[in-house]
């Protein structure tokens, strides 16, 4: 199953997504669902059942407190080329505890993830011509420092992602709670 590793946001941050995310509601932009952004905290990829149920296990080692964070701030991927992605920043302790999730899962073979950056991807871009990115930079710029609130990390989540035509369903195989 394709799997990753994800921190979800309360659902009381679905509305503020949703607000933000339609400032890119154009062609060639498909939007995330607002009550399926998340931090990804480490994409595993293609893992059979078993190999789940040990990474479950494993992160069940994971030794970090709950900490707060903030969401805010529009930024997009990459930032010298075409946009490709449009997400939200996030603010806390987040490399800190990839690290440790890195470490926790050292002996599955997974790459270490060295260019992380915390953020949650609220709209992908397919195609747009010089012009309309530029516009679309100056709406990402003036959306740069936006605050959606702030928020207690207290779990990681192992999800099962399904990829349909009408886009991603997203299951929590289990929560591990920090502490």
């Amino acid at each position: 199953m394709r799997t990753f590793i994800a921190v979800d946001f309360p659902a009381s941050f679905a509305e503020s997504i949703e607000d933000v995310g339609s400032n890119f509601d154009l062609p060639d932009i498909k939007l995330v669902r607002p009550e399926l952004v998340h931090i990804t905290m480490k994409f595993l990829g293609e893992v059979d059942e078993s190999g789940v149920s040990r990474i479950c296990t494993a992160l069940s080692q994971v030794s970090f407190p709950p900490f707060e964070a903030e969401l805010g701030g529009v930024g997009v991927f990459p930032k010298s080329d075409r946009i490709k992605v449009i997400w939200l920043g996030a603010k806390g302790n987040f490399d800190a505890l990839q690290r440790e999730v890195d470490k926790v899962l050292s002996g599955f073979g997974f790459a270490s993830s060295n260019d992380f950056t915390a953020h949650a991807t609220i709209a992908r871009v397919k195609r747009i011509d010089s012009k309309k990115e530029r516009q679309l930079k100056e709406k990402v710029s003036s959306l740069a420092d936006i605050t959606l609130g702030s928020f207690t990390v207290n779990s990681l989540k192992v999800k099962k992602s399904t990829l349909t035509a009408k886009g991603p369903i997203y299951e929590t195989v289990c929560e591990i709670l920090l502490k």
